[in-house]
Protein backbone atom coordinates (compact mmCIF):
# COMPACT_ATOMS: atom_id res chain seq x y z
CA UNK A 1 0.00 0.00 0.00
CA UNK A 2 2.84 2.46 0.77
CA UNK A 3 4.60 1.65 -2.47
CA UNK A 4 1.59 2.88 -4.37
CA UNK A 5 0.90 6.10 -2.29
CA UNK A 6 4.57 6.82 -3.23
CA UNK A 7 4.21 6.04 -6.93
CA UNK A 8 1.09 8.39 -6.92
CA UNK A 9 2.32 11.31 -4.99
CA UNK A 10 5.90 10.70 -7.52
CA UNK A 11 3.47 10.93 -10.69
CA UNK A 12 1.50 14.31 -9.47
CA UNK A 13 4.81 15.68 -8.68
CA UNK A 14 6.12 14.47 -12.41
CA UNK A 15 2.79 15.96 -14.07
CA UNK A 16 3.50 19.23 -12.52
CA UNK A 17 7.36 19.33 -13.22
CA UNK A 18 7.95 20.59 -9.66
CA UNK A 19 10.32 17.47 -8.71
CA UNK A 20 13.47 16.12 -10.44
CA UNK A 21 13.92 13.40 -7.65
CA UNK A 22 10.57 12.11 -8.21
CA UNK A 23 11.26 11.67 -11.86
CA UNK A 24 14.52 10.11 -11.33
CA UNK A 25 12.82 7.59 -9.00
CA UNK A 26 9.95 7.20 -11.54
CA UNK A 27 12.42 6.30 -14.29
CA UNK A 28 14.75 3.90 -12.45
CA UNK A 29 11.17 2.06 -11.32
CA UNK A 30 10.06 2.19 -14.53
CA UNK A 31 13.66 0.77 -16.31
CA UNK A 32 13.34 -1.62 -13.35
CA UNK A 33 10.44 -3.46 -14.55
CA UNK A 34 11.24 -3.12 -18.23
CA UNK A 35 14.89 -5.00 -17.58
CA UNK A 36 13.62 -7.14 -15.21
CA UNK A 37 10.60 -8.45 -17.26
CA UNK A 38 12.09 -7.67 -20.69
CA UNK A 39 15.59 -7.66 -20.41
CA UNK A 40 17.98 -5.56 -21.03
CA UNK A 41 18.79 -5.50 -24.39
CA UNK A 42 14.97 -5.94 -25.55
CA UNK A 43 14.30 -2.71 -23.98
CA UNK A 44 14.83 1.22 -25.16
CA UNK A 45 15.00 4.08 -22.97
CA UNK A 46 12.60 5.37 -25.56
CA UNK A 47 10.00 2.68 -24.07
CA UNK A 48 11.40 3.78 -20.36
CA UNK A 49 10.66 7.77 -21.05
CA UNK A 50 7.29 7.22 -22.63
CA UNK A 51 6.41 4.89 -19.13
CA UNK A 52 7.05 7.92 -17.54
CA UNK A 53 5.63 10.31 -19.58
CA UNK A 54 9.09 11.97 -20.35
CA UNK A 55 11.50 13.00 -23.12
CA UNK A 56 14.78 10.66 -24.12
CA UNK A 57 16.50 13.65 -23.56
CA UNK A 58 15.88 13.55 -20.15
CA UNK A 59 17.20 10.40 -19.46
CA UNK A 60 20.34 11.19 -20.93
CA UNK A 61 20.98 13.91 -19.25
CA UNK A 62 20.38 12.13 -15.87
CA UNK A 63 21.94 9.24 -16.57
CA UNK A 64 23.77 9.69 -19.52
CA UNK A 65 22.95 6.10 -21.25
CA UNK A 66 21.14 3.07 -20.76
CA UNK A 67 24.07 1.11 -19.31
CA UNK A 68 23.53 4.73 -16.37
CA UNK A 69 20.30 3.86 -16.21
CA UNK A 70 20.48 0.19 -15.53
CA UNK A 71 23.40 1.06 -12.89
CA UNK A 72 20.90 3.05 -10.87
CA UNK A 73 18.54 0.24 -11.03
CA UNK A 74 21.84 -1.89 -9.52
CA UNK A 75 22.03 0.58 -6.97
CA UNK A 76 19.09 0.92 -6.05
CA UNK A 77 18.59 -2.76 -5.78
CA UNK A 78 21.84 -2.86 -3.70
CA UNK A 79 20.54 -0.28 -1.27
CA UNK A 80 17.40 -2.71 -0.72
CA UNK A 81 18.68 -5.49 0.14
CA UNK A 82 21.50 -3.76 2.62
CA UNK A 83 18.74 -1.83 4.02
CA UNK A 84 17.41 -5.95 5.33
CA UNK A 85 20.82 -5.78 7.24
CA UNK A 86 22.40 -2.91 10.09
CA UNK A 87 25.39 -1.48 8.96
CA UNK A 88 27.17 -3.15 12.25
CA UNK A 89 25.27 -5.93 13.19
CA UNK A 90 25.84 -7.05 17.20
CA UNK A 91 26.41 -10.21 16.27
CA UNK A 92 25.57 -12.86 13.30
CA UNK A 93 22.64 -13.72 14.56
CA UNK A 94 20.56 -10.19 13.80
CA UNK A 95 21.85 -10.93 10.26
CA UNK A 96 20.04 -14.19 10.18
CA UNK A 97 17.11 -12.74 11.72
CA UNK A 98 17.39 -10.04 9.15
CA UNK A 99 17.70 -12.46 5.79
CA UNK A 100 14.96 -14.58 7.47
CA UNK A 101 12.97 -11.07 7.40
CA UNK A 102 13.51 -11.07 3.92
CA UNK A 103 12.58 -14.24 2.96
CA UNK A 104 8.77 -14.37 5.08
CA UNK A 105 7.83 -10.63 4.19
CA UNK A 106 7.95 -11.64 0.23
CA UNK A 107 6.46 -11.50 -2.08
CA UNK A 108 5.89 -7.94 -2.16
CA UNK A 109 5.87 -5.39 -5.11
CA UNK A 110 9.31 -5.13 -5.72
CA UNK A 111 10.91 -8.31 -4.62
CA UNK A 112 10.68 -10.04 -7.82
CA UNK A 113 11.97 -7.21 -10.05
CA UNK A 114 14.89 -7.29 -7.76
CA UNK A 115 15.81 -11.01 -7.92
CA UNK A 116 15.32 -11.34 -11.46
CA UNK A 117 17.70 -8.08 -12.01
CA UNK A 118 20.24 -9.77 -9.91
CA UNK A 119 19.55 -13.36 -11.35
CA UNK A 120 18.69 -12.95 -15.06
CA UNK A 121 21.68 -12.49 -17.57
CA UNK A 122 21.19 -9.97 -19.54
CA UNK A 123 23.61 -10.81 -22.80
CA UNK A 124 24.75 -8.01 -22.79
CA UNK A 125 28.88 -7.79 -21.04
CA UNK A 126 28.76 -4.12 -19.76
CA UNK A 127 25.28 -4.78 -18.18
CA UNK A 128 26.05 -8.37 -16.90
CA UNK A 129 29.44 -6.52 -15.65
CA UNK A 130 27.60 -4.24 -13.46
CA UNK A 131 24.68 -7.12 -11.80
CA UNK A 132 28.15 -9.09 -10.90
CA UNK A 133 29.54 -6.21 -9.13
CA UNK A 134 26.02 -5.69 -7.35
CA UNK A 135 26.42 -9.30 -6.02
CA UNK A 136 29.67 -9.17 -5.02
CA UNK A 137 29.55 -6.16 -2.71
CA UNK A 138 25.96 -7.52 -1.18
CA UNK A 139 27.90 -10.79 -0.88
CA UNK A 140 31.35 -9.28 0.59
CA UNK A 141 28.97 -7.18 3.34
CA UNK A 142 27.26 -10.41 4.68
CA UNK A 143 30.25 -12.08 4.64
CA UNK A 144 31.93 -9.15 6.47
CA UNK A 145 29.20 -9.47 9.09
CA UNK A 146 30.42 -13.39 9.69
CA UNK A 147 34.08 -12.47 10.17
CA UNK A 148 35.23 -12.51 6.82
CA UNK A 149 38.49 -9.97 5.64
CA UNK A 150 39.95 -9.14 2.39
CA UNK A 151 43.58 -9.09 4.51
CA UNK A 152 42.54 -12.41 6.14
CA UNK A 153 43.19 -15.57 3.59
CA UNK A 154 42.18 -17.62 6.48
CA UNK A 155 38.57 -16.53 6.24
CA UNK A 156 38.51 -16.94 2.62
CA UNK A 157 35.74 -19.94 3.18
CA UNK A 158 33.49 -17.12 4.91
CA UNK A 159 33.34 -15.41 1.13
CA UNK A 160 32.01 -18.85 -0.46
CA UNK A 161 29.61 -19.27 2.64
CA UNK A 162 27.95 -15.86 2.56
CA UNK A 163 26.94 -16.51 -1.04
CA UNK A 164 25.92 -20.02 -0.40
CA UNK A 165 23.68 -17.97 2.31
CA UNK A 166 22.37 -15.66 -0.43
CA UNK A 167 21.72 -18.00 -3.13
CA UNK A 168 19.53 -19.63 -0.48
CA UNK A 169 17.60 -16.54 0.36
CA UNK A 170 17.44 -15.46 -3.66
CA UNK A 171 15.77 -18.68 -4.27
CA UNK A 172 13.43 -19.04 -1.15
CA UNK A 173 12.17 -15.48 -2.35
CA UNK A 174 11.79 -16.41 -6.01
CA UNK A 175 9.74 -19.37 -5.34
CA UNK A 176 7.12 -17.38 -3.21
CA UNK A 177 7.11 -13.95 -5.25
CA UNK A 178 7.82 -14.93 -8.68
CA UNK A 179 7.31 -18.76 -9.12
CA UNK A 180 4.55 -18.90 -6.32
CA UNK A 181 5.28 -22.63 -5.88
CA UNK A 182 4.28 -24.55 -3.38
CA UNK A 183 4.04 -24.94 -0.35
CA UNK A 184 6.77 -22.67 0.50
CA UNK A 185 4.82 -20.08 -1.26
CA UNK A 186 1.79 -19.67 1.01
CA UNK A 187 4.36 -21.01 4.23
CA UNK A 188 3.81 -19.01 7.44
CA UNK A 189 6.82 -16.88 9.01
CA UNK A 190 6.73 -19.61 11.71
CA UNK A 191 6.99 -22.50 9.21
CA UNK A 192 10.02 -20.99 7.49
CA UNK A 193 11.87 -19.32 10.50
CA UNK A 194 12.95 -22.58 12.29
CA UNK A 195 14.69 -24.67 8.81
CA UNK A 196 15.68 -21.35 7.77
CA UNK A 197 17.37 -20.29 11.13
CA UNK A 198 19.38 -23.78 10.68
CA UNK A 199 20.30 -23.34 7.36
CA UNK A 200 22.20 -19.78 8.02
CA UNK A 201 23.19 -21.14 11.07
CA UNK A 202 25.02 -23.96 9.63
CA UNK A 203 26.14 -21.51 6.96
CA UNK A 204 27.36 -18.14 8.66
CA UNK A 205 27.76 -19.26 12.42
CA UNK A 206 29.99 -22.08 11.82
CA UNK A 207 31.72 -20.16 9.07
CA UNK A 208 32.80 -17.84 12.35
CA UNK A 209 34.90 -21.09 13.76
CA UNK A 210 35.50 -23.45 10.72
CA UNK A 211 38.92 -22.93 9.74
CA UNK A 212 40.34 -22.58 6.10
CA UNK A 213 40.71 -26.08 4.56
CA UNK A 214 44.72 -26.46 3.54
Amino acid sequence: MSNQIDETADDELIRSGRDAEATTRALVRAARRRFATEGYRATTVRQIAADVGVNVALINRIFVSKDGLFEACMLRTSSELDAQQPTRPATIEAVIERLIMHVVNAPNGDDPLQLLLLLRSSGDENADRIRRRTLEHFTERLAAAAGWSADDPATEHVLLRAQLAIATMLGVVMLRASAVAEPVASATADDLTEPLSHVFGALLGAAQHRPASD
